[in-house]
């Protein structure tokens, strides 16, 4: 078994793009397009607080069971990301989704957790990853 221990790798044929080969060899995926671009871990209850997190520059408590997250580095458009989630409210899980009445931006995305009967609950455990292109 060898090890390759590296600071850069970089594409043969274009300096952005590195494709990784399935484990059959049959299909392949953009290194690129396969990493999360931003992901927070945070506390929504209270003052909400960010546990751990990458490319989140802040948050917003919008109201109960809502959130906006803002990027430090934006996405290419508010149409070139998905965004996921889970949540923990008040001893059960909670899921996560997009806020329909605040679009998403490059910039920012707005989501609200939610418990049992769909109602709104500001999360004890929240996670968020977002996978798609940076500006």
């Amino acid at each position: 078994m060898s090890t390759v221990i590296t600071d850069n790798l970089t594409g043969k044929t274009s300096a952005g793009n590195v494709t990784i080969t399935s484990e059959g060899g049959a299909a392949t995926q953009s290194l690129q397009q396969g990493v999360a671009k931003a992901w927070n871990n945070f506390n929504g209850t209270g003052t909400i607080a960010t546990r751990d997190s990458f490319n989140i520059s802040g948050m917003t408590d919008v109201s109960t069971g809502q959130t906006k997250h803002s990027f430090a580095n934006p996405m290419n458009t508010s149409d070139s990301f998905v965004a996921s989630g889970w949540c923990r409210v008040y001893g059960s899980w909670g899921y996560f989704v997009g806020n329909n009445d605040t679009p998403m931006t490059a910039s920012t995305f707005e989501h609200a957790t939610l418990g049992t009967g769909d109602t709104q609950y500001d999360a004890i455990y929240a996670t968020v990853s977002i996978n798609g292109d940076l500006s």
